[in-house]
């Protein structure tokens, strides 16, 4: 074991692409390379600015959403990088687009 809690031989299977982490394994990494984790993935000089305004999470919010965020960030870590960026796209298309009717069973 070292910095991280992590066996030698499991980051060496991260290090030549054999496995990939979670966001829990990175988040253990950057600690203990003591760089914050965004550099990781980040190669510019100062922090990335966010896609999107940020905004509070408010009461209760958190708790109702937590299991679903727990689940994404697990598919994240499974997939990969041209998945992410094809899922991304498509999200993006999806928050841009105009709303017409919700779907129910009786127009679908």
């Amino acid at each position: 074991m070292n910095r991280t809690g992590l066996a030698r031989s499991y980051i060496s299977r991260v290090e030549n692409g054999h496995t990939t982490p979670s966001i829990e394994t990175m988040e253990k990494l950057a600690h203990a390379l003591e760089i914050p984790l965004y550099a990781i993935f980040y190669d510019g000089e100062e922090p990335p600015k966010p896609a999107f305004p940020l905004t509070p999470i408010r009461r209760g919010e958190s708790r109702k959403n937590e299991r679903l965020i727990l689940h994404l960030r697990r598919s994240l870590a499974r997939m990969s990088a041209k998945d992410r960026q094809l899922l991304l796209q498509v999200a993006r298309r999806m928050t841009h687009r105009k709303r017409g009717p919700k779907m129910t069973a009786k127009n679908a």
